[in-house]
């Protein structure tokens, strides 16, 4: 049996610019991507904490350094320039996978800046 773990998560994204036109999904800053562990055309769940919209997408690479976070066709209807995000990836595990797991959470602050990185404790199993 497999069992879906949280793999990477990117807090308090801020939303830098909403383009409804353009085909594909969320772009994400590639050093943001390096730092999560996230690759581009990977499956993300995304939280707007202004709205509470919830919604799934994939990730587009965006621009090393730009500290871009673009919402890009339906997903720009989930969220507005400014907004903070948090942008999640979650992955399957087997039993014996379990307790090595551990996932990363990235932080950020103003201006989409890296605060903090922390690699969450192993999970232990009961």
């Amino acid at each position: 049996m497999l069992r879906e773990f949280l793999k990477s998560k990117i807090h308090r994204a801020t939303v830098t610019q909403s383009n409804l036109h353009y085909s594909g999904s969320l772009t994400i800053d590639e050093d943001l991507l390096d730092k999560s562990g996230i690759l581009p055309n990977e499956h993300i769940r995304v939280y707007n904490i202004h709205t509470g919209q919830r919604f799934e997408t994939y990730v587009i690479k965006g621009e090393r350094g730009s500290g871009e976070i673009v919402l890009n066709g339906a997903a720009a209807r989930k969220g507005a320039p400014g907004d903070l995000l948090i942008i999640v990836a979650y992955c399957y595990l087997s039993e014996e996978e379990i307790s090595s797991h551990s996932a990363r959470i990235v932080i950020l602050g103003k201006d989409n800046v890296v605060e903090e990185v922390i690699d969450s404790p192993n999970v232990s199993k009961k």
